[in-house]
């Protein structure tokens, strides 16, 4: 289907779900930053919102294929998101599970910037990943045990398709000196179910707001390993300290606020554990941002990405237990003058 076709099939929907009516002009901006959806912010007389549509095959240079269902997925990762801590995520206006596309309300980038663009703008703000740790730390904790959860996010396929194996094992093929480890925290994670995780918590899927941070992007959600939002967040954090090494040490102290926040809802395990898998998913998910199937695009000084591979590397046969070790070792190599 061509992208003009898609537009089609898209206002269809709106119609169909009464967002539109059927002789309403509308005009459709496509949106960019994302490499898996289709997503067009739409004006129409006197309103804006937006719609998503999820890709087959993702725009990566790798053969990188995922389940359309995902698209469902997050509209109900969403749905329980604003139900247990309301303003975190977009309102949600409807959705088609059958076609593929769901609408949401469109915020706009100068009320809401995106938390990548802040923090490579050399804006880093501490409290604010503070706030970020408390809105997943209370989402993991509602959902921690929860047998319907479980059931309505049994998406163990979903989550293989686009974290598992384009993120651990595509890295692992790659990085034959530490394949066997890559394989061993791949199944671990895949084998964990504690509570319902994000698995996209990324900063370019956080919008900045002076209430509370709002996280979009869930169509990985997964009743899984919640340590995975974590790593996945600080792993972001210590590669922004490579490229804004000026800012390395409110980087670091983002960190702690983030762990720290999170950690006061952490009820379903002792944290200890769940801080050893925090450790061990960092430098693999650092590894993987320079050798997986979606590669950062930030890093482009000569020398940035062999020395983020070697870091990690490094940090992976080192088998550090405590992610505050993992954080101090990275960052120190990462951002040496400054950490």
């Amino acid at each position: 289907m061509t992208g003009d076709d898609r537009v089609v099939a898209a206002r269809r929907f709106l119609v169909a779900q009464g967002l539109q009516a059927a002789d309403e002009q509308s005009h459709w901006t496509p949106l960019t930053g994302g490499v898996s959806s289709d997503l067009w912010r739409v004006d129409l007389p006197g309103r804006t919102l937006c719609v998503k549509a999820a890709l087959s095959r993702l725009r990566v240079a790798d053969d990188w294929s995922a389940p359309l269902e995902r698209n469902a997925v997050e509209y109900d990762w969403l749905s329980f998101a604003r139900e247990h801590v309301p303003g975190s995520c977009p309102r949600l206006l409807g959705q088609d599970v059958q076609a593929g596309f769901f609408a949401m309300e469109y915020l706009p980038a100068d009320d809401h910037p995106q938390w990548k663009a802040t923090l490579l703008a050399g804006d880093v703000d501490p409290e604010f990943a503070g706030r970020v740790g408390d809105v997943v730390g209370r989402l993991h904790a509602a959902s921690a045990g929860d047998e319907s959860v479980r059931r309505r996010f049994a998406t163990d396929a979903n989550f293989d398709a686009l974290r598992i194996a384009p993120y651990l094992r595509v890295t692992a093929g790659r990085n034959p000196g530490v394949a066997d480890r890559l394989h061993d925290l791949a199944d671990r994670l895949a084998g964990t179910r504690l509570a319902l995780v994000h698995g996209d918590l990324s900063p370019k899927n956080i919008l900045v707001h002076p209430t509370t941070p709002i996280l979009l992007d869930a169509e990985c959600a997964w009743f899984g390993d919640p340590a995975f939002d974590l790593a996945f967040c600080l792993t972001h954090l210590l590669l922004k300290s490579r490229v804004r090494t000026d800012r390395a040490g409110p980087l670091r102290e983002s960190a702690d606020r983030l762990l720290a926040a999170h950690r006061r809802h952490l009820d379903w395990e002792p944290p200890h554990e769940f801080d050893e898998r925090v450790a061990g998913l960092v430098p693999a998910l650092l590894l993987a941002r320079v050798d997986g199937a979606s590669p950062v695009e930030y890093l482009t000084a000569p020398g940035d990405r062999s020395l983020v591979r070697d870091t990690a590397v490094l940090l992976l046969r080192s088998r550090l237990g405590r992610t505050a070790e993992v954080l101090d070792s990275g960052m120190a190599a990462l951002a040496p003058l400054h950490a």
